[in-house]
Order: structure tokens, then sequence, then C-alpha cells
């Protein structure tokens, strides 16, 4: 932590969509020239409907539309491979963009996803976060945002 950072300045960083600071900060004042240079939203879905997650067009057709809502232009093709075994089996997705990249990961064990969107371009947090949700028919989301700096 450098000399001009204080506690006060490192927890509102980071903070969970339930915390009063995410809805009061506006995406496009989070991000830029002399702000931070980066948005990093984690979102955490949990009870998938399962053929929505075990579906790789779909998982492909999501990116498509995600980086339509946020504004942000693919870079490549998007790659969706599904691997692993066990705990861990399920297709994991990754999408490069002209300001960073969105990945995810799609656990068949718990019909969970885990899904990174990270820009140094702002986007609305919130919106990612009810649009995932629905998009993936999960009954519970959670998610985390933290600024790059």
């Amino acid at each position: 932590m450098s000399s001009s950072s204080s506690p006060a300045d490192s927890e509102s960083a980071i903070f969970p969509s339930e915390s009063p600071v995410a809805a009061s900060i506006a995406p496009q004042e989070m991000v830029g020239d002399g702000k931070a240079w980066g948005l990093c939203t984690a979102v955490d879905l949990q009870d998938c409907h399962p053929d929505l997650i075990r579906n790789a067009d779909h998982i492909r057709r999501y990116v498509v539309e995600l980086c339509e809502l946020i504004d942000m232009k693919r870079f490549g093709e998007c790659q969706v491979v599904d691997f692993g075994s066990g705990r861990v089996a399920g297709y994991s997705m990754v999408q490069l963009i002209s300001t960073s990249l969105i990945s995810g990961h799609f656990a068949n064990d718990t019909n969970n996803a885990y899904l990174d969107i990270f820009s140094c371009k702002g986007y609305d947090p919130a919106a990612v976060e009810a649009f995932s949700k629905e998009f993936f028919g999960a009954r519970r989301s959670t998610t985390t945002v933290t600024l790059r700096y």
C-alpha cells in the first residue's frame, strides 16, 4: 500500500453488490484519466439452469449479448472449452475485448457459474449481474466490484 492510500480508500475500492457504496458510484466515475485504471466485476451465480451452463453455444451467445449490453468490442473468437473432472468439471470461457477480457467458469457439480469482467473502460456492474443472472437462470447471485489502480 502506498503512503497516499488509507484503509478507507482500500475499503471503498472493493465492495459486494449488497454494499451501499456500490449503488452510490456511477460507472463512468470509477474509471478513466486520474481515476482507477480499470474495473473488475466478479459475478458468482448460484443454482443456474443446468442445461444453460452446459451449452457452449449458449455461453458464446452470452458473451456477444453481454458485450452489446456494456458496449465492449470483442477481439477475436470466444474460447469455450469443456474439461476437468469431478468438482471442477465444466465449461471455461475466455473472450478478449478491446479494453481487456471476459472470462467464466461453469461448474457442473454445483450448477454455479463464476464470471469475471475486467475493462479499463467503465460499465455498469449492476447491469452485468442482472443480465448474467437472468441469462443463466440463476436463483441467486453475488457480485464483487474491484477498482484496479
